[in-house]
């Protein structure tokens, strides 16, 4: 029994339902002619969320990704780095003494994963401050995805990968030039070394590096070329956070702010969140209340899956793939 038939004759109610009715209608917004956008929160790339994204985008089955920076850089640590990662299944049990001992090994922990220095951030370190520092004194300026894109097309950090390069969302991702969305990027590690590099000044424009205004802008116009009645872009949620919450509202902004009223809304809505609405957490709201901010309509196909997107994620996608 494949992925799909086992999940159409196991999952029939609660959540479960709600995460085939989820695929299902991801399907049917591809197969009417729709687009998609993921949008990845957390540490999904930590989690290997790669090794089934990236074949979605070699599928056409995604047109654009909206991201943390955190996702961004994490794939390709892990890309670069995998062999020296280290599981921790006891995470729970470790004492502040034992956070120290990591600490001091350089080993960075992610709930049960530690992602370490010097292979990983390091390395990447070393290969991205010579693109910031030729596009610096070249007085060009790129997106952070941009900056990734060209490594990686460069074959500089081939000698390096430690994973089937097949399963990396990135390497798929720069394959395709595809478009991606990184908010806030500046909250991540590499934002953190950029941040470092500008105030020892190896790199002289601060914007060299292109900001995350200029990405809502990019998105606004990509948004208004590629969305139409024919053809929605649908929107896929991974988690909630600045990834979701960024990207969503440039349709409110095209309507609003810019008077492009004939621009669709989303087509299609799910969030896979563990949030609670009670709390008054944005990234909990039930889709409906997004109506009410010019993002949904009332007929918008929604879905919301309150389980652990690690677990969801993957389900989803191998229906979509058709596994």
């Amino acid at each position: 029994m494949n992925v799909t038939n086992f999940l159409k004759h196991h999952y029939r109610h609660f959540n479960a339902a709600a995460l085939i009715d989820a695929a299902e209608g991801y399907n049917k917004h591809l197969a009417e002619g729709g687009k998609m956008m993921i949008t990845l929160a957390g540490a999904m790339s930590t989690a290997e969320m790669g090794i089934q994204l990236a074949e979605l985008i070699r599928q056409d089955k995604v047109q654009i990704i909206s991201c943390t920076g955190a996702n961004l850089e994490e794939d390709i640590f892990n890309l670069v780095a995998h062999d020296f990662y280290e599981r921790v299944p006891n995470y729970r049990d470790l004492t502040a003494a034992d956070e120290q001992a990591l600490l001091e090994r350089h080993m960075n922990r992610v709930t049960d994963t530690c992602i370490p220095e010097e292979e990983a951030m390091r390395r990447l370190e070393h290969s991205v401050l010579k693109f910031w520092e030729q596009a610096d004194k070249a007085g060009e300026r790129y997106f952070p995805h941009e900056f990734f894109y060209q490594i990686l097309k460069s074959g500089e950090l081939e000698q390096y990968y430690q994973i089937d390069p097949k399963d990396s969302w990135m390497l798929a991702a720069a394959e395709k030039n595809l478009p991606i969305i990184c908010p806030g990027w500046e909250d991540s590690t590499l934002g953190n070394i950029f941040a470092g590099h500008v105030i020892s000044g190896d790199i002289q424009n601060v914007h060299t590096v292109r900001t995350g205004i200029e990405y809502m802008i990019y998105l606004a116009e990509w948004y208004t070329k590629q969305a139409t009645d024919e053809s929605k872009v649908g929107f896929f949620q991974i988690g909630g956070g600045i990834a979701g919450d960024f990207p969503i509202c440039v349709v409110p902004m095209l309507h609003q702010d810019l008077g492009r009223t004939s621009v669709p809304l989303w087509g299609y809505f799910c969030q896979i969140s563990d949030s609670t609405t009670s709390y008054g957490s944005y990234s909990g709201a039930v889709p409906n209340e997004k109506i009410t901010w010019g993002k949904l309509g009332q007929d918008t196909p929604k879905f919301i899956i309150e389980s652990d997107a690690t677990i969801v994620a993957p389900l989803v996608f191998a229906m979509v793939l058709g596994q």
